[in-house]
């Protein structure tokens, strides 16, 4: 298992950097799109099991829509009528009323409800979260805010997997995921910080001037923090659906989802630090 672990990290994680540094920010978008659609996926494909059919054609659109809506790089000809004040709303309000009105044309009627609140619950938690990634590379020194979250994210997963694994005798949260340690997550919280600190070097992607050594600590704990929040959450769903793994399309990690679910979190404690910070 931790041979394709590392296997699967040796290529993926350049690819995340390729896409990150020389692409443009258009590119990075269509590469969360592809990301999002995949994950959402794999969670509509997991709820199946609950003998809930969602709704997939509005899931998809709605995942990318909520995906795309993010990027501030909108097209010349597009951008003076585009308000995001007013087109998340609108994204929400016609998302609610499309998904409900697509509930009357199946011919299965039973669950359709819960099918709804599943299709809507996966579009929410893959779409509007994944589209933080996008909104938080459009902003100033985006790049290196997207390398902080998502590297702050693998220093604390890693360290807590190794930590645990080592010394961990204290189970976190034993109902939702038996493997996890309280001395795992502190463990996490050491690395995530020590990343964190790495972004205060002078490199390409340093942040020196935008962020305090003290700062830096504060992040790192917080991404961590959010991080393994966002692991656990997903754990929980896939307790619930009696799933091990999202899939299986990254050997030795699971599925698309499984990767996601902690830099979700992160990503999104990232952009508000930023926004809070930058004021």
């Amino acid at each position: 298992m931790l041979k394709k672990r590392l296997l699967t990290a040796l290529w993926g994680i350049p690819l995340v950097v390729l896409v990150i540094w020389f692409g443009e920010p258009w590119l990075f978008t269509v590469f969360i799109a592809i990301w999002g659609l995949l994950a959402v996926i794999e969670f509509f494909r997991l709820v199946t099991t609950l003998k809930v059919a969602p709704l997939y054609a509005f899931g998809l659109v709605w995942t990318l829509l909520f995906i795309m809506v993010r990027d501030p790089h909108v097209p010349p000809y597009i951008e003076p009528y585009f308000d995001s004040n007013l087109v998340i709303p609108l994204l929400f309000t016609a998302g609610a009323i499309v998904s409900l009105s697509a509930l009357l044309a199946r011919k299965q009627k039973f669950n359709a409800f819960p099918a709804w609140a599943w299709t809507f619950a996966g579009v929410i938690y893959v779409g509007w979260l994944l589209g933080y990634a996008v909104a938080l590379r459009g902003i100033t020194d985006g790049r290196a805010w997207v390398f902080l979250a998502l590297f702050c994210t693998f220093g604390s997963d890693t360290a807590a997997y190794f930590i645990g694994r080592a010394i961990g005798k204290h189970k976190l949260a034993p109902s939702i995921s038996p493997g996890k340690t309280w001395e795992g997550a502190i463990g996490g919280l050491i690395g995530a910080v020590g990343v964190s600190l790495l972004f205060l070097l002078h490199t390409p992607v340093s942040l020196a001037p935008q962020l305090s050594w003290w700062q830096a600590a504060i992040l790192g704990v917080l991404v961590s923090i959010f991080g393994q929040l966002g692991d656990l959450v997903e754990s929980l769903f896939k307790r619930n659906v009696g799933a091990k793994d999202s899939g299986t399309l990254l050997p030795g990690h699971g599925g698309i989802l499984d990767r996601t679910d902690s830099v979700m979190f992160a990503i999104v404690v990232v952009y508000y630090w930023v926004l809070c910070i930058t004021r």
